[in-house]
């Protein structure tokens, strides 16, 4: 049974990172639809950079949040569990040597790389400390755990009461003896990367991806008008210029992207890991089709 859990902040990190989500998001659309009317030329080489850099980070930063929004710490009579996303610690309370506030160390902690507000996340070396590892959402609540192997950096709402929790919890003593456990996002990915048809599935949609962005650029520069758009019977085909048919590998690498972390979502339960093969399985024939309708786009005469 839990002694209690000590969620760290979130409502700022939340805020944050939804409005530099918003923002990417935007410039990836402005992107995209300016994209799509761009002729071949400086203009659409600017159009498909924003597309591509400001898509780029999103997931990224959908992953921070996602980890925020579940992001808790909790103590029982045996450990200190620490949940962010994907990364678990689980420290026996045996192996904690002590906690304190961060204020009190004479040299002040460097913050890891990208320090937004509810993504304090990284490896840092400390002069007196040595590596420390942060796994914190609030740089004015952080508390230190040290273990003989490493010191972990964590922020509770209240910093106090987690103190005092684990000094009742000490005083109670262990009712059982645990292990320590680690379990990093990377850890998801290797494993799924043992099962052969979820590399075959990976590499195919890769390759698939690879060869339409490929295709695509050549056809554009010397094509200049295919057949894009709705079509009726009896009706002249409409032309719009091949620069077009670059929205074609986007999309298809966006939705391939957006099935592969899915997949690797569910592929962290056994009894749901077909639901991840299924995703992946989607994602390779949803690009299989995409270079299927450029085939038939540049092959229909205008």
């Amino acid at each position: 049974m839990k002694v209690g859990h000590f969620p760290p902040p979130k409502q700022r990190g939340l805020i944050v990172h939804g409005a530099v989500l918003a923002a990417l998001t935007a410039a990836a659309l402005y992107g995209f639809i300016t994209l799509a009317s761009a002729d071949v030329g400086p203009s659409f080489l600017i159009s498909l950079l924003i597309s591509l850099f400001s898509f780029v980070p999103i997931p990224f930063f959908v992953y921070r949040a996602y980890s925020l929004w579940k992001a808790d710490y909790y103590i029982d009579r045996d450990s200190l569990a620490i949940h962010w996303g994907l990364r678990i610690e689980d420290i026996p309370l045996n192996d904690i040597e002590w906690i304190r506030p961060a204020d009190d160390l004479t040299t002040p902690l460097a913050l890891p790389a990208l320090p937004l507000p509810g993504g304090l996340l990284g490896v840092r070396r400390h002069p007196d400390l040595g590596a420390v590892e942060f796994i914190a959402a609030d740089a004015k609540k952080l508390l230190l755990v040290a273990t003989a192997k490493r010191i972990f950096i964590i922020s509770p709402a209240d910093p106090a009461a987690l103190v005092q929790t684990f000094a009742r919890a000490t005083e109670m003593g262990s009712l059982a003896p645990v292990e320590a456990k680690s379990v990093y996002p990377s850890f998801v990915v290797s494993q799924a990367w043992e099962s052969g048809l979820a590399r075959y599935l990976w590499l195919s949609a890769l390759f698939l991806n690879i060869g339409l962005f490929i295709w695509a650029s050549l056809i554009i520069p010397f094509t200049p008008f295919v057949a894009l758009g709705p079509q009726f019977i009896g009706s002249e085909l409409e032309s719009v210029p091949s620069s077009q048919l670059i929205i074609f590998p986007i999309v298809s690498l966006l939705l391939t992207v957006a099935g592969w972390i899915a997949g690797l979502y569910f592929y962290r339960w056994e009894r749901e890991r077909a639901l991840s093969f299924i995703v992946w399985g989607s994602s390779t024939l949803s690009s299989l089709l995409f270079l299927l309708s450029v085939l038939f786009i540049v092959t229909t005469p205008v």
